[in-house]
C-alpha cells in the first residue's frame, strides 16, 4: 500500500486544516479525528498541524465553530416565532449532516466566533420579543433541548435502522401484554410514509406555543 503523497511545503493552511478535520469527523466520527490521521489525510506530518493549532482541542473548538457557522442567525426585529423557528430547523439541519457534533456543540470552553455569534442573536431575539431574562433562560434552555433531544432520538433510531427494518425489529418483540405498543406498531409505526422526522415540526410548534405563554406571563 502506497504512502499518501506529501504536500508541497508552505501550502498547509489553517482554513484547509479544519475543512480536513470536518470532513474527517462526518466520514469516520469523531474518534477518528486524530492529528496523525489528520496529518495523514492532509498529506503532512503531524508536526505540520502544530504550526496552525495548538493541541487537538483547538481543533475541535474550530470545527464545532464551523457547525454553528451553518446554521442561521436569528434577526431581533422580525418576528421572533418565526425567526427561532427557522434557526431551530437550522440547527436540527446542520446536525442531520454533522451527527458527531450532538455530543460537542455546548461544551466548548473557547467558543469560536460563530458559536458566540449565535448565542448572541438568540439572545437578542427573546429579550427584544419581552421575555424577562429568567422567561429567555428558560425559553432557549428548552429549545435547545428539545432540537438536541429530537436530534439525539434520530441517531439512535438511525443506528437499528427502524426506516429500513422496522418489520424485523418488531417481530422479535413479545408484545404479548402490551396490548396498546401493538396497536402503536401496527396501526402506526408499520404504516406506508411513517416517518419518525414527522414529529419535528410537531414538536417545535408545541415548543413555541409554550414559549408564547411564558413571554406572555413574563
Amino acid at each position: 500500500m502506497s504512502s499518501p503523497s506529501r504536500a508541497p511545503r508552505h501550502t498547509l493552511s489553517r482554513e484547509r486544516l479544519v475543512a480536513a478535520a470536518l470532513d474527517l469527523a462526518d466520514s469516520e466520527g469523531i474518534s477518528a479525528l486524530t492529528i496523525r490521521a489528520l496529518a495523514s489525510g492532509l498529506g503532512v506530518k503531524p508536526m505540520a498541524i502544530y504550526h496552525h493549532v495548538a493541541n487537538k482541542d483547538e481543533i475541535l473548538d474550530a470545527i464545532v465553530d464551523a457547525v454553528y457557522a451553518e446554521t442561521y442567525l436569528p434577526r431581533p426585529y422580525a418576528p421572533w416565532r418565526e425567526e427561532l423557528a427557522r434557526r431551530t430547523r437550522s440547527v436540527h439541519d446542520a446536525l442531520n449532516r454533522h451527527p458527531w457534533a450532538l455530543g460537542l456543540m455546548e461544551t466548548r470552553k473557547a467558543p469560536g466566533p460563530a458559536n458566540l455569534a449565535s448565542h448572541e442573536a438568540v439572545l437578542e431575539v427573546l429579550l427584544t420579543a419581552g421575555f424577562s431574562l429568567g422567561a429567555t433562560a428558560h425559553a432557549y434552555a428548552t429549545l435547545d433541548a428539545f432540537v438536541y433531544g429530537f436530534c439525539l432520538q434520530e441517531v439512535m433510531l438511525d443506528s437499528i435502522d427502524l426506516a429500513g427494518s422496522a418489520d424485523d425489529l418488531l417481530a422479535g418483540m413479545n408484545l404479548t401484554g402490551h396490548p396498546r405498543m401493538a396497536q402503536f406498531a401496527a396501526e402506526h409505526v408499520l404504516q406506508p410514509g411513517y416517518a419518525f422526522g414527522d414529529s419535528f415540526e410537531v414538536g417545535l410548534g408545541l415548543v413555541l406555543d409554550g414559549l408564547e405563554q411564558l413571554r406572555r406571563s413574563a
